[in-house]
This record gives structure tokens, sequence and C-alpha cells, in this order.
């Protein structure tokens, strides 16, 4: 039975259905990080998938595998909207591209509710949490917020990106880490400059592997997005030398029914010459 990208044998729902018996005064938490250790379940990064986990646990208690012990702590809140003058609309900015100085800052802890208010304001799918590994840029010019990138974790299945690559789905569950998706990208609206978007994306594709391995230990090796077609066109991804590799079927992100979201087109970015090589190897 697959969950979270992960194949649970019988076995080990029925180790978990008699720890909760066993022990019930264990946590969640504590149920996750103790199977993830014993089923050496770990990030690229050597830490436990336990938050995975965790999402896998509440599935199968909905599948009706078992009844976990009740949460030690209230969910978290869904986000709360927040209007700062921070990022209010500003007077338009109309230089060309190359007078720019444009530098990519990460976004910190300390400016991540700035960068949640301008995507919740100004991009048309508004704010919402990016899923598993994760990096957030603001794009600035002389100190000044222009854009806003967010990177995280890939498609589980895509059928033009999976036959762009021409990997075996074993390869694809060892290696889909190895992707990350641009799962926002926001020009602020009074930011109206010519190439912009395409000198932005080429800047973050020279950047993005350093940061991502300086924070998550391993270097990615293949971006993707995906552009809704009603929409847009993807031109400045175009033009930023990103390759236009078919259509989904409206499926959604984990691959459910056709129709779920709107159709769009999907581009990818390689960021090594030998990124199907790195993608299709089993070897450890």
């Amino acid at each position: 039975m697959r969950y979270c990208g992960r194949d649970f044998t019988e076995k080990e729902i029925h180790w978990i259905k008699q720890l909760i018996a066993d022990r019930p005064e264990v946590s969640r938490k504590d149920i996750s990080v103790m199977f993830c250790d014993k089923a050496n379940w770990f990030k690229p990064d050597g830490g436990l998938k336990d938050m995975s986990c965790r999402v896998a646990l509440l599935k199968m208690e909905k599948d009706g595998h078992f009844v976990l012990p009740p949460p030690k702590k209230k969910h978290t809140k869904p986000y709360k909207k927040i209007r700062t003058n921070f990022a209010k609309e500003q007077p338009k900015i109309t230089k060309k591209a190359g007078a720019f100085n444009l530098n990519l800052e990460q976004v910190e802890r300390k400016n991540s509710t700035l960068w949640n208010e301008f995507i919740d304001r100004y991009h048309y799918l508004g704010y919402k949490a990016l899923p598993g590994a994760q990096l957030r840029y603001f794009v600035k010019s002389e100190g000044q917020i222009l854009a806003l990138l967010g990177f995280g974790a890939a498609a589980w299945t895509t059928a033009p990106r999976d036959k762009y690559i021409g990997w075996s789905s074993q390869a694809r569950k060892k290696n889909l880490h190895l992707i990350i998706n641009n799962a926002r990208f926001l020009i602020l609206p009074w930011v109206q400059s010519k190439n912009l978007g395409s000198k932005i994306l080429s800047l973050v594709s020279k950047q993005i592997s350093t940061d991502w391995e300086q924070r998550y230990k391993y270097r990615p090796v293949l971006l993707e997005t995906f552009v809704e077609k009603q929409r847009f066109r993807g031109t400045c991804y175009r033009a930023a030398n990103w390759r236009v590799v078919g259509e989904t079927r409206g499926k959604g992100k984990l691959g459910k029914r056709d129709g779920e979201v709107p159709v769009k087109s999907v581009l990818v970015y390689p960021l090594r010459k030998d990124f199907r090589r790195q993608l299709s190897s089993l070897q450890q």
C-alpha cells in the first residue's frame, strides 16, 4: 500500500497497529520517529522522514488500518491573511531589465511573513505552504523587492516529464528528490520591465543548486514548473531556455482524477548535462 511515495507492507502496518496497542502513551510524533528509525526511512540529507510519515499515518487511519492516539497539540492554524504597509502597492517601475542590479535573497524566518503576504496579495494562486524541502527568494535590486520565487517538492508523477527523462518507476521513487518544482514566480504588478522574467530565471538557475546543497546536502539536477495554459504562455520560461515537454491531463500534483485542476504546460530546465543518467540511476 502506497502512502506519501512509499510502499508500506502489511507487516509494517501491523507493527504500527501493535505499537499503538502496546504503548498507548506514545504520541503520533513518537510513532513516526520510531517507524522511520526502524524502517530506515531517511531524507537525502540523512534526517528521518518523520513529517512524511506523520502524513502517511493520518492517511492510513482514514483508510481504517488503525486508530492513532489523540493529538497532543492543536493542528496548525490556517494561514491568516496579513496586510501591512511593507507589501502595499507601489509606484510603477519601468526600467529596462539590463538596468537592474539583480540579486537573490533567501527567505529566512525573520522575513517569511512578508514573502507570504506578497504572494497572497499579488499571485493569482495566493499563498499556500510549499511541500517538503523548499527554498524561497526575494529578487531585489538596490534593496528594492521586484519579484519573488518559491521552489518545493516535485510532482510525484507527470507523464510528459517522466517520458522526457526516460526513467523507470523504481528510479523515480529513488531519485524524485533530485527534481525541484518552481511552484511560485511573481513579478510584482507595478514592475513593468520587458525581459525581466527571463533574466530572473537565468539568475536563479545558476544559483539554486549551490543554495540547495548548502541547506539540504545534495544538488538537484532538474527544475520543473507548470504553466496554466488558459492564463499564460510561459514566454519568460521559454526565453530562459526552459523546454516545454508536454501538457498535464488536469490530475493535480499527486496524479488523481482527470479534470481535477486546469490543464498546464510542463516545462523543465536541466541543471546538469548528465541529468538523465543521474535521475535514471539505481545505484546508491
